[in-house]
């Protein structure tokens, strides 16, 4: 399913009437703050400049990371589970409960995944043999050689990154006192209006979900927190004929930039270790895992590299380089391709979250740290119990 293109969709109408809440941005963000407001029986305008959700929640891996978190990013990560299991009963989603599949491959890898289950406990962390491993990623008994374990963490969560803001969109659209304007561009905002460049949307509240956009209407706040865009290289492929899983799978290049992994007193061997061996990986930020889709299709990435504006040319060597990585996981000598894009998000040195309130009830919120989908709907939870704290 997708919304409606712009050559078959009619001019969008602006409502007349003021609504309790106007979001900004039909990203993943921007629509669970819309569903948590119907929950609340509040009426909700959202406001999008494109006609179909584009950005950031439909070029990821639809991969609910929860149990890699930490602190108050876990909390914030368990409460957008319960959000995300209770939308996608209500808007339909496919949200298999799938939990991730971490594959170790040496002994350092082993022990930063054994080190996180003595922390989180043996519910939470799964320790699976190798032969575990193998049979998820489909390996024939005689090609495992390079496999140690692995583990998995039955709380994390996967989605259709190409439905799941669309469908949400669609059912939000369908409840009473919600109305969603498309191709409708954001001109400014002050407290109780949204100036936009078909007329003004009132509203007794104004949500900025907007993502790195964020410096086109307020780039001094931007600035402040240090937003640039991260540019990730993505592929489509084909899926290995014995390859079945719906968890999304991890490596131990993913073990590198999750805290839940990090914090662990094995992680400085691991980075020690892949470095050693796996250098031209670090050099591109690698994050090599993949996710399947509902059509057998296999997500597959990604490499990571920050600007302030996103340039539009992607390095082949660098999708070469993780196509290879992610073969080797997969125990295949190569992958067919059948899509590539760049995926992009917001991200700051200087934090995970930007909440900041812009003028007397507007606030801006953007995920800074590319785990939007992880934490969308704890964050709409908390933004709606005021327990979100506003950045400095």
């Amino acid at each position: 399913m997708s919304i409606a293109t712009a050559s078959t969709t009619p001019a969008p109408r602006l409502p007349r009437e003021r609504s309790d809440l106007v979001v900004v941005g039909a990203g993943i963000v921007g629509l669970a703050h819309a569903v948590e407001a119907v929950r609340r029986g509040l009426s909700v305008t959202v406001v999008e400049r494109d006609r179909q959700p584009v950005g950031a929640s439909v070029r990821n891996f639809g991969h609910c990371c929860i149990t890699a978190q930490r602190g108050e990013l876990l909390d914030l990560a368990v409460r957008s589970r319960t959000g995300w299991l209770d939308a996608a009963s209500r808007a339909g989603l496919w949200a298999p409960e799938a939990g991730a599949l971490v594959v170790a491959r040496s002994a350092t890898e082993l022990a930063v995944l054994e080190e996180l289950r003595e922390e989180r406990g043996a519910d939470a962390v799964r320790m699976r043999t190798r032969d575990e491993v193998g049979d998820a990623l489909g390996r024939p008994a005689d090609e495992r050689g390079d496999l140690v374990g692995g583990a998995l963490l039955p709380a994390d969560l996967r989605v259709n990154p190409r439905e799941a803001a669309p469908r949400l969109a669609a059912w939000l659209a369908r409840q009473p006192g919600v109305h969603i304007a498309w191709g409708t561009n954001v001109t400014g905002v002050e407290s109780g209006t949204v100036h936009t460049a078909r007329g003004p949307v009132h509203g007794d509240q104004v949500l900025l979900c907007v993502g790195h956009d964020l410096d086109r209407l307020y780039p001094d706040e931007a600035e402040a927190h240090g937003i640039e865009r991260c540019r990730l290289s993505m592929a489509r492929v084909e899926a290995p004929p014995a390859f079945r899983t719906d968890s999304a799978v991890l490596t131990a290049t993913s073990m590198l930039r999750y805290d839940g992994f990090t914090a662990m007193p094995s992680a400085g061997a691991l980075r020690s270790e892949v470095t050693g061996h796996s250098e031209e990986l670090l050099a591109i930020g690698a994050n090599v895992m993949f996710t399947r889709l509902p059509d057998g299709t296999v997500l597959v990435g990604d490499s990571h590299a920050y600007d302030v504006t996103e340039i539009p040319f992607q390095d082949e060597a660098t999708t070469a380089l993780l196509l290879r990585e992610a073969a080797r996981v997969l125990g295949v000598r190569e992958v067919k391709v059948t899509e590539r894009w760049q995926g992009v998000y917001a991200s700051s040195a200087r934090g995970p979250l930007l909440v900041r309130d812009v003028a007397p009830g507007v606030r801006a919120l953007s995920v800074t740290s590319g785990i939007g989908m992880t934490l969308s709907f704890g964050l709409a939870a908390a933004t709606f119990e005021g327990a979100l704290p506003v950045s400095a």
